[in-house]
């Protein structure tokens, strides 16, 4: 291996060390969005309130088409976010 292909390879290792925390700091982030949908889940019998809201939803996803710089295209993300609220849905 030369000298620019160890450039390389180290590089890569450095991004992919980047991902890794990353993802971990996701995993945190849904763990604590989990806790906030469960409490919310808990509290919505005593308002009389469905525990299904489909125009929440739309909400959830308007605004995160609102906040995405990209580079994930708008559908990508309603597709990550639907899979998102679909294990909320069942926890």
């Amino acid at each position: 291996m030369d000298e620019q292909q160890h450039d390389v390879q180290v590089r890569i290792e450095d991004l992919r060390s980047k991902i890794d925390e990353i993802d971990c700091a996701i995993v945190q982030l849904l763990n604590e969005r989990a806790t906030m949908a469960l409490k919310i889940r808990e509290l919505k019998p005593h308002a009389n309130l469905s525990l299904y809201d489909p125009k929440r939803e739309e909400q959830i996803f308007a605004n995160l088409g609102a906040c995405n710089e990209g580079p994930l295209f708008g559908d990508n993300l309603r597709e990550i976010y639907a899979a998102i609220l679909h294990v909320m849905k069942e926890l």
